[in-house]
């Protein structure tokens, strides 16, 4: 069996909800989502579901981290970051951040994870978001262990 690649639409926020379900259902400490595509492609909007579904609270408040650049959650199995590093002004932001420290034992959504300069997360979950006429498409991509967390059907 290859590696995750698979292509979801998202037609409706009852498809966004649904694949964030399938995604937050297998998410662990430690784990990362790197999500990128153009603004309004639909990353924060999957973000948003993926939180919600984590605290088992489908009206909890989860706001754009677009200014704070990040926004944490705590829950039992661990905290979840929630970043956007859309407005990162440089590498020195970014370790001030402590991202790297949350990449080791915290669930991290990072939306526009092309800036991270010089830090990594281990074997991330990427998910490409773009649109497709009035539908958002996810092009998720992983490790075969992303593959067999998150299992087959998804398209």
């Amino acid at each position: 069996m290859a590696a995750l690649d698979t292509l979801v639409t998202l037609s409706d926020l009852d498809a966004t909800d649904a694949l964030a379900a399938r995604i937050a259902d297998v998410l662990m400490p430690g784990d990362a989502v790197l999500l990128d595509g153009p603004v309004g492609a639909g990353k924060s909007a999957l973000s948003r579901a993926i939180v919600r579904r984590r605290l088992g609270e489908a009206s909890a408040e989860v706001p754009s981290p677009t200014f704070t650049l990040v926004q944490t959650y705590d829950h039992a199995d661990g905290d979840i970051w929630h970043c956007d590093l859309y407005r990162l002004e440089g590498v020195r932001d970014l370790s001030e951040l402590g991202l790297d420290m949350a990449f080791e034992d915290a669930i991290c959504l990072i939306e526009w994870p092309d800036r991270l300069t010089g830090i990594a997360p281990d074997d991330p979950l990427c998910i490409s978001m773009s649109i497709d006429g009035s539908a958002h498409v996810a092009r998720l991509r992983g490790s075969d262990a992303w593959r067999d967390r998150i299992g087959s059907g998804l398209g």
